[in-house]
């Protein structure tokens, strides 16, 4: 095998080198804690400071707004559990396509007490606007949903969504993990909060960060020191944030380049693939964020030709790689209702800019080659 190719880059993607170069900096300079009052600790209190500002002009926020956390699984438990602690009885909605980290700590505040609506999706891919008005009920809190969902890349109707909320001045927490990095992450006045992670755009694993409106108010899961303006305590993961801020200036400096790159490469490898092979579909019927390809693949098992692939030099996935130890087919395409037949037949490639056109054809060629002979074996 002449190459291995990496198309899984919802799962993680790999570190930009100017990121690096910054990281590196930090670590290779003095010990620095952001707390401390001497030089060394305002040296390192400006350098924060700067990291906040940078990621708040991308969101058009403000520096007090922006808390810096280990990642998005981190950043939806304190919007989640921070918001809900003081009115555990209260009326979440939600769907039932939502990443594990909202999945799953939704279900445990339903558990103690809370009461949850899951609106529908179907084959779009994402609850429609008028959907989720419909759900709302005089004792509705909040409304938590991706930006984009990280298997299909589905985006919601976040400008309409957005203005519902604002409109019944119920809270909207948005997850946007799988949005910030592929195209313009817009933050309309109805929106809350957000939550995105910075390896999903070439930023270090290990840091995070949640966006938070004044008038959302959570109660820190972490207790301890000041740090973050009280809501999260503990010390600063410096280099990470550093790494996170560079990772956010590239993007602002670079984003509609990148938005078209992923956006060609996803549709020559798409549209090449359906022209060879019969039996080829894009799951989820919505628009969706431009790097991602979840395609149904008829004829053929999704987790045995995840291993061929693999064994080939291509790295693509069966689903989220938060579950990808689960042996069950995808959740999110069951409960868009396309069936177990069809969630086991299909894959996701994700795409991002450090991927080139010559590896996508290597990787088409691979793959048609594969899925041609794991049809002939059916």
């Amino acid at each position: 095998m002449n190459s291995r190719i990496y198309l899984d880059n919802n799962a993680t993607t790999s570190l930009d080198p100017r990121v690096f170069k910054i990281m590196l900096a930090e670590f290779s300079g003095p010990p620095a804690n952001p707390s401390s009052i001497h030089y060394f600790g305002q040296q390192a209190k400006s350098q924060l400071q700067e990291a906040r500002s940078r990621v708040a002009s991308f969101f058009e926020a403000k520096p007090q707004e922006v808390l810096f956390t280990s990642g998005g699984t981190e950043s939806i438990n304190l919007l989640l559990r921070g918001f809900f602690s003081s009115k555990p009885r209260g009326h979440l909605i939600t769907t039932a396509i939502e990443h594990s980290s909202i999945y799953k700590t939704v279900k445990a505040l339903e558990g103690a007490g809370l009461n949850v609506t899951f609106v529908p999706v179907g084959p779009w891919g994402a609850p429609l606007p008028e959907a989720v008005k419909e759900a709302i009920r005089p004792d509705t809190q909040a409304i938590i949903l991706s930006a984009a969902n990280g298997e299909t890349g589905v985006k919601l109707d976040l400008e309409q969504i957005a203005a519902i909320a604002e409109e019944r001045e119920i809270s909207l927490i948005l997850d946007a993990v799988a949005l910030v990095g592929k195209e313009p992450m817009p933050m309309p006045s109805g929106v809350s909060a957000i939550a995105f992670s910075g390896h999903k755009f070439h930023a270090p694993k290990g840091v995070g960060a949640a966006i938070i409106r004044p008038s959302f108010k959570i109660t820190p899961l972490f207790t301890g020191g000041e740090q973050e303006h009280s809501r999260r305590a503990g010390t600063e993961n410096l280099a990470g944030i550093l790494g996170l801020a560079e990772g956010i200036r590239i993007l602002q400096e670079n984003q509609l380049e990148i938005t078209q790159r992923l956006q060609d490469l996803r549709s020559h490898f798409e549209l090449s693939l359906m022209r060879t092979l019969d039996g080829i579909e894009a799951n989820g019927e919505g628009p969706r964020v431009p790097n991602t390809s979840n395609l149904f693949i008829d004829g053929v098992d999704g987790e045995t030709l995840l291993i061929h692939l693999d064994m080939a030099g291509i790295a693509a996935s069966h689903g989220s790689a938060c579950s990808s130890g689960a042996l069950e087919p995808s959740r999110v395409l069951i409960n868009m209702g396309l069936g177990q037949k069809r969630a086991r037949s299909s894959l996701r490639f994700s795409f991002s800019r450090f991927n080139t056109r010559e590896e996508i054809d290597i990787c088409l060629e691979r793959t048609t080659e594969i899925i041609s002979k794991l049809r002939t074996y059916q």
